[in-house]
């Protein structure tokens, strides 16, 4: 870039009008910028924020390309007159650290995207693009932050010696395309679903390493007792699920739902006689310890753990030949064909055909409540809330059409995972949305994009695309 200042001096330009925009016309305080916050419209406050973010990326774009140099003259061959340690300092990452005032995992994440996204010098001297042309396009557009980045960077370069160079530029591409519209969560999710299929044969070992790491510590301090757990994928699992299907009881008994999270036409479910006040934290405790005292000595099932499942999503051929990952509900991380093959000899997983004969996935105007397939199916689609990727132990299956208003049937085409939050903000708001068994789609309503754009939602929105899955 000829101006590399540009894009910084154009956005506070945007900045500046907008904040004087946003406040009233006539009779404006002039004063801190709380003071002119407060006065701002909504709308205005909204696009103050976007531009705000867009000076913050282009900002971070600078400092990184800024670490890079100081890293590129800091290197071990110019030992002691290296330009960190002529300012007092170990590393580039500690003057980084030390100029940002952030820690030095953050000054190290800087200096590794600005790495990523320099060009490079041949021995000719020519100027050859940077090594992640898609990652450095987004953010020198200020389109994906330094963290999502940074998680797509780091997983190429891990990958970049076994995976082919044609694939993982197309995984770049796509999981570039995913920052720049989704939260830095779900990012990490494709960016791990990325790196299982750019390095089937990495998922073993690293999670191998995974299970070497796991680690469970307990002490006292002030009249508590603190544990700390660090649990691979296929030990934290069935934990994970049991105080799941726990908490989830005590919170669908406090909304005085039904087990489906339904109540019957017409009849009314009182809640408790004494108001269960516990924070998650808290019902998630007292879960961990029930589980406990069950083990010690009861002798009767914990009822809703009788119809707990550890679900574990793979292909066919992963299961047969060994080859490929799986992926555990709840949990981001991909697990391997052997941990899978473990878990189903040890009884911890129960193979099942969704869709299969004898297993129907639309029951049209026959049944109101959708069946445990079908919620299994949906899962497969949307992997729990398909609007905010909230896990999928705490949403509800939800007709898209309603039953009663729309007559709609109990279709899994007809059916979405949401989030009690994001069901309720939905039909609030007025949004529309549109499904098939492979994608779910968000309408928004005029008043939030007055061209009413589909934003796709589920699964398939950190799905890779077809030439990096075949």
């Amino acid at each position: 870039m000829d101006q590399p200042l540009q894009p910084l001096e154009q956005d506070l330009d945007a900045l500046r009008a907008a904040w004087s925009e946003a406040r009233p016309t006539f009779g404006a305080l002039v004063g801190s910028a709380q003071v002119e916050l407060e006065q701002m419209s909504d709308a205005g406050l909204v696009g103050v924020a976007d531009l705000v973010a867009r000076v913050r990326r282009d900002a971070d774009v600078l400092l990184a390309r800024v670490g890079n140099e100081v890293a590129r003259r800091s290197g071990p061959e110019f030992g002691d007159t290296g330009l960190a340690k002529q300012q007092g300092f170990h590393n580039p990452s500690r003057f980084l650290a030390a100029s940002t005032g952030a820690s030095r995992g953050e000054a190290s994440r800087l200096i590794a995207v600005g790495a990523a996204i320099a060009d490079r010098q041949s021995f000719t001297g020519e100027r050859l693009p940077a090594p992640h042309p898609h990652v450095a396009a987004a953010v020198e557009a200020a389109a994906i932050s330094i963290e999502a980045a940074s998680a797509i960077t780091s997983m190429l370069d891990r990958v970049g010696a076994r995976a082919e160079t044609e694939v993982a530029e197309v995984a770049e591409a796509a999981l570039v395309a995913l920052a720049a519209d989704a939260p830095l969560e779900l990012v990490i999710r494709g960016v791990r679903e990325a790196e299982a299929r750019l390095d089937q044969a990495g998922v073993e070992p690293r999670e191998d390493q995974l299970r070497h790491d796991r680690s469970l510590t307990m002490r006292e301090s002030g009249g508590m007792v603190h544990l700390h757990a660090r649990l691979d994928p296929e030990t934290a699992a069935p934990i994970k699920a049991a105080i799941e299907a726990l908490v989830t009881d005590v919170l669908r008994r406090r909304d005085g739902a039904s087990v489906d999270g339904h109540v019957a036409d017409g009849a009314t479910c009182p809640g408790p006689v004494i108001q269960d006040d516990r924070t998650i934290p808290q019902l998630q405790a007292d879960a961990l310890a029930a589980l406990a005292r069950h083990t010690l000595g009861c002798t009767h099932t914990l009822t809703p753990l009788a119809k707990t499942t550890v679900i574990v999503r793979l292909n066919l051929d992963t299961l047969v030949e060994g080859l490929g990952h799986a992926a555990v509900d709840g949990l981001d991380q991909p697990v391997s064909a052997a941990t899978v093959r473990r878990m189903a000899a040890d009884g911890e997983l129960i193979p099942a055909v969704l869709g299969g004969q004898g297993v129907p996935l639309d029951l049209g105007r026959a049944a109101r409540f959708f069946t445990k397939a079908q919620r299994l199916a949906l899962g497969e689609r949307d992997g729990g809330c398909a609007s905010c990727g909230q896990n999928v132990a705490y949403v509800e299956a939800h007709h898209i059409r309603w039953w009663e208003r729309d007559a709609g049937p109990t279709d899994v085409a007809n059916g979405v995972l949401l989030c009690s939050f994001c069901h309720h903000r939905i039909h609030r708001e007025n949004w529309e949305i549109r499904a098939t068994r492979d994608e779910v789609w968000f309408v928004p309503p005029p008043h939030i994009d007055p061209a009413r754009t589909p934003r796709l939602g589920g699964k398939a929105r950190f799905a890779l695309p077809d030439a990096l899955a075949a």
